[in-house]
């Protein structure tokens, strides 16, 4: 059967280049691994120009697999199943981009990117290292093509194809008419979480954080082979470039939390984040030990395991992130393709002969069994990377539970509070750290004197002691909801934090003697302390602005605890009702308007803070959009507030727009001054009857007799509202004044005196749900939270300026 409107020639050829960089990458890891052990240096060259030949015909091969499935996506190829599941015609051309990473094969062509990337630069400068890391890196390529293929070998897939046709892969009765794509109109939409800047660029950067992992895991998988240990000096500063791209993707990730999910902040200890933490936590760690060998001959062997450990501990979150196992437990996970047997020989056929391979070598690994003297900087350096190591190894144990569950067939259930489960034991991490961070680069390698040590470090310590209990007892740091041992842990830990970057900082001056070029580690220090500050701080002190005033809530009280759900407690949520001003604490907030951007379908929503006391007002704008993909209701998107020293973060956790008819109908009632009547949610008084009064003339004309009568209502909850309904005469003509209390969908009108001698009125009374549009708004207060991501700029110069010091100055090994 011929299908009709089909272009077929795009798929085509992505699966050529499919094969072409499976073939190729296979080619050059055999060729980079024979000119590893030929001995004639004219058959060495022989291999390694046939190894960057196949390298070549690999990078064409990715980058045209790359552009292919760009021009698929962005020209709505809907006959194309990943074109039809990851985009529609509506999306904007900024988030095309974001089509590649919602589906894996589309990330795991953006690792594949980079590896060629960095592969090239390796061939360009890792000279007598080139054919042993170009033969991992190459091999990797090999793997990661494999994920790519979509073909059924003797029954078993093998990959998945971004270049499979759509009526290849489902079985709706449409797709076997010849006109099918005339009746698909649009493809499901990118989901609406990706639909953010943030996820424009936090994908790339993160995976070429994952990408340079392999680096330094090449370098000592070909020292292994080798049996050459000189390897360290080269791979410094490709480790110390990995963990900064890394730690960057990682806080992209987070900025784009903060920004775009609703769950009120940054990092929620969520299993991808986890999964993506730890490699990086293990690599510092492997960074730190590289260091400690390079200058006194002391952890080869343990730079060698983490360095081993990082890389695959990033094919493990590949596992946990893509198998469908995290779906439960997780709101970042990919979907499952029945990929899960391929994702798992991934892991297993770098981690075991890596591991087999370092067991065989470890005698052989040059080792100083002396033990390192207790003051010298590589024995606390040792123990800093050492409390890295099992920080990363509880976090990636709680985060593995349900594969645990899958293996074991047990029931371990997750934690209520899984973010106090993490921080109960990562605070004491952060303390040892952050002591460490301070103290170590005062002591020299080898041995440190006493005195020495004791002059220069008193006077940071002082400072330190000193800011930290100004902290403690006048920044209001009362996060007592763990008791107050948790409390005392948390002031612990900011001393230590704060210490971090005082010291490093003194120590650019008291032991670089100012030399600002060879501060790497320092800045870098500072900058990891002050993160740990704004994390301390911020979380400690996030504060609830929106405790709900109005005594009305349309959010249910039984969907609190609900996974996903971003509202959380009720009372937690302010309901404003539009164009009524609410009373927040400090603030009067109130509801302007809303309005629907065609261009990227979000509803935004304006709102109006003032300050009670003081000039101080602003406006923010959170939106909602339409969630796809089958999925109910709206994703909100928050919008905040930045000042120096705090942030005011806000969300829509729910809308209601009143488009209906009112079909409500107004109830007449006798009334007298003093008088109360009641209505559903309270009671209604009358004070007093006012003729013409002056704050009120702009409702009645001018030759017009105004009766206003003032009414207090008192609802339920307790609040208080002032009403003022009137009639307006002249001559013989009688004309209503209504009054709306929106907060309480109450309507009330002056109808007439029944009897003036008694004072006898009657008043219409109309409760409507069609009174307004109303929304509920949840507000935070993040103190000190731009500590956090300045501090994340400050550690990513500290690292470049190390990469460029090691690169320009690479002397010898200092060993022993």
């Amino acid at each position: 059967m011929k299908y009709l409107g089909e272009h077929l020639l795009p798929g085509q050829l992505g699966h050529f280049f499919t094969i072409l960089s499976l073939v190729a990458s296979l080619v050059a890891t055999v060729a980079f691994y024979r000119s590893t052990r030929v001995g004639l240096a004219t058959e060495k060259q022989g291999w390694l120009r046939l190894a960057r030949v196949a390298f070549l015909l690999e990078t064409i091969s990715v980058f045209a697999m790359f552009g292919i499935l760009y021009y698929i996506i962005s020209h709505h190829l809907f006959e194309y199943k990943y074109a039809y599941t990851h985009s529609d015609k509506s999306l904007q051309v900024e988030y095309l981009l974001s089509c590649f990473w919602e589906g894996q094969e589309g990330s795991f062509m953006l690792w594949s990117f980079w590896h060629c990337v960095l592969g090239w630069i390796l061939i360009w400068k890792a000279k007598a290292w080139e054919g042993g890391v170009m033969t991992v890196v190459s091999f990797a390529q090999f793997t990661l093509a494999t994920m790519l293929l979509g073909v059924y070998v003797f029954g078993v897939k093998i990959g998945s194809s971004p270049f499979v046709l759509l009526r290849n892969e489902f079985n709706w009765p449409i797709l076997s008419r010849p006109d099918y794509l005339n009746l698909i109109k649009d493809g499901e939409g990118l989901n609406t979480l990706l639909q953010n800047y943030w996820m424009v660029i936090h994908p790339p950067i993160l995976f070429l954080g994952f990408a340079s992992t392999i680096v330094p895991f090449a370098y000592a998988i070909a020292g292994l082979l080798q049996k050459n240990h000189d390897w360290v000096k080269p791979s410094l500063p490709w480790a110390s470039f990995s963990a900064a791209v890394l730690g960057t993707g990682i806080m992209m990730g987070a900025a784009w939390a903060y920004e775009s999910l609703s769950f009120g902040g940054y990092w929620a200890w969520d299993p991808v984040e986890n999964a993506s933490l730890v490699p990086w936590l293990t690599l510092i760690a492997g960074l730190h030990t590289n260091l400690i060998y390079r200058s006194s001959g002391h952890s080869l062997r343990a730079t060698y395991f983490f360095y081993i450990i990082t890389f695959s501990l990033i094919l493990y979150s590949t596992f946990l992130t893509r198998s469908g196992i995290l779906g439960d437990t997780s709101v970042h996970a990919f979907v499952d393709l029945g990929m899960n047997t391929q994702l798992l020989l991934f892991l297993l056929v770098f981690l075991v002969p890596a591991l087999s391979l370092f067991g065989m070598r470890y005698k052989g690994i040059p080792a100083i069994h002396k033990e390192e003297n207790t003051y010298s900087r590589e024995f606390w350096m040792f123990i800093g990377a050492l409390v890295l190591f099992l920080s990363g190894m509880v976090i990636i144990a709680k985060t593995s539970t349900p594969v645990v569950n899958k293996l074991f067939g047990t029931k371990i259930a997750p934690p209520e509070d899984p973010e106090y489960a993490h921080n109960q034991i990562q605070v004491f991490v952060a303390i040892i750290i952050g002591l460490l961070a301070a103290v170590t680069q005062y002591f020299k390698y080898k041995d440190t004197p006493k005195a020495f040590f004791g002059k220069k470090i008193w006077v940071p310590t002082f400072i330190a002691v000193l800011i930290s209990l100004g902290i403690s007892f006048f920044g209001a740091v009362r996060f007592d909801k763990h008791g107050p041992g948790f409390l005392f842990a948390i002031h612990l830990a900011i001393f230590a934090a704060v210490y971090a970057v005082v010291a490093n900082a003194s120590y650019i001056w008291l032991g670089l003697k100012g030399k600002i070029k060879a501060a790497g580690a320092s800045v870098a220090h500072v900058g990891f302390g002050m993160v740990l500050v704004g994390i301390l701080i911020s979380s400690a002190k996030k504060t609830v602005l929106s405790w709900n005033t109005t005594g009305v809530t349309p959010l249910s009280e039984e969907k609190a605890g609900e996974r996903g759900n971003p509202a959380g407690n009720p009372r937690e949520n302010l309901t404003l009702f539009k164009g009524v001003a609410t009373d927040m604490g400090r603030y009067m907030v109130t509801y302007t308007r809303d309005t629907l951007n065609e261009k990227d379908r979000k509803r935004y929503f304006e709102i109006k803070f003032k300050a009670k006391e003081g000039n101080e007002s602003f406006d923010l704008y959170p939106d909602v959009i339409k969630n796809n993909k089958g999925m109910e209701g709206f994703a909100a998107n928050p919008a905040a507030k930045h000042y120096w020293y705090k942030d005011i973060f806000a969300y829509i956790t729910s809308f209601q727009e009143n488009t209906g008819e009112d079909t409500a109908k107004f109830v007449n009632r006798d009334i007298k001054v003093g008088d109360t009547l009641y209505y559903s949610n309270g009671l209604i008084v009358l004070n007093k009857v006012q003729v013409n009064p002056a704050e009120q003339q702009h409702k009645y004309k001018t030759g017009e007799t105004a009766l206003f009568l003032d009414i207090s209502i008192l609802s339920k909850a307790g609040s208080r509202y002032h009403a003022m309904p009137g009639m307006a005469i002249a001559g013989n003509n009688f004309r209503p004044i209504t009054d709306t209390v929106h907060s309480q969908s109450l309507i009330l009108s002056f109808n007439k005196v029944k009897d003036e001698k008694q004072g006898l009125l009657e008043i219409g009374i109309k409760e409507s749900g069609a009174v307004t549009d109303l929304l509920t708004l949840k507000v935070y207060e993040f103190p000190m939270i731009n500590v956090l991501w300045l501090g994340i700029v400050v550690m990513v110069l500290g690292f470049v300026m190390s990469i460029l010091q090691r690169t320009k100055k690479s002397g010898p090994l200092r060993v022993a």
